[in-house]
């Protein structure tokens, strides 16, 4: 089985990813998930709770908008985009993620 990261480790975290894939273009629970499973090459699968208590906490601030769809078999889906604040956010984050790191080098040994 090959490795993959503890949620508890990432969880500050899942919002920066979820911002980072609404970057471009809007997206859906399901692809945002499989997306984060493919680019983390299987390391983290966020689970769907996880993921949906995110949107909310990420709608409830401002951060995304969500809208319906329908999809090309008929049924309809809920696309989130960002929004010019999510953006302010994910910017913040990723500052965030660089001190982080800056922090925690300190006391990992090679």
């Amino acid at each position: 089985m090959a490795e993959s990261i503890s949620s508890d480790v990432i969880r500050g975290y899942n919002d920066t990813m979820i911002l980072f894939l609404l970057l471009d273009a809007p997206s859906y629970g399901y692809e945002i998930s499989k997306q984060i499973r493919s680019l983390t090459d299987e390391k983290y699968l966020i689970k769907e709770t996880t993921l949906y208590s995110a949107f909310t906490r990420l709608e409830k601030n401002g951060y995304i908008s969500s809208f319906s769809q329908e999809a090309a078999n008929g049924k309809k889906r809920t696309y989130y985009s960002i929004t010019p604040a999510g953006e302010e956010y994910y910017r913040t984050k990723c500052e965030e993620w660089h001190l982080t790191k800056d922090v925690i080098e300190h006391f990992i040994r090679n």
